[in-house]
């Protein structure tokens, strides 16, 4: 395989109970709506990336904090409060990781954690 034949990310999934209630709760906190909309998945394009939403067989509040996608922004501050006020969750508060680099973590009303990050170094091809 080579190096090039990997493309990067694509797609972020997150497992909710409700998607109905997820789907309105995502496009409120991303503000967007979905691109596709089915009882069996709902796709949101934020800025050419694919989130996307399932509903869970046996729903837990209990998820995996094992891997973790992290959404761009711009206002780190300003974007975890957003989030907070439409019903996220802390999971941990925005803070320095390095240079100019800041990340914070939300759970949605499902337990998902929600990565956001300020990286003014990275630019996607």
């Amino acid at each position: 395989m080579k190096t090039s034949s990997i493309l990067g990310l694509r797609t972020t999934i997150y497992k909710v109970a409700d998607i109905d209630k997820a789907k309105a709760w995502y496009s409120n906190v991303f503000q967007t709506q979905p691109y596709f909309d089915e009882p069996f998945y709902v796709g949101f394009n934020i800025g050419g990336y694919e989130l996307g939403l399932q509903p869970e067989e046996a729903p837990t509040p209990e998820k995996p904090e094992s891997v973790v996608s992290y959404w761009g922004v711009e206002d780190i501050e300003n974007v975890y409060q957003h989030f907070l006020k439409l019903g996220a969750t802390t999971h941990e508060k925005p803070y320095n990781v390095g240079g100019d680099i800041i990340t914070a973590t939300v759970k949605d009303p499902w337990n998902n954690i929600i990565g956001l990050i300020y990286n003014p170094e990275f630019k996607a091809d």
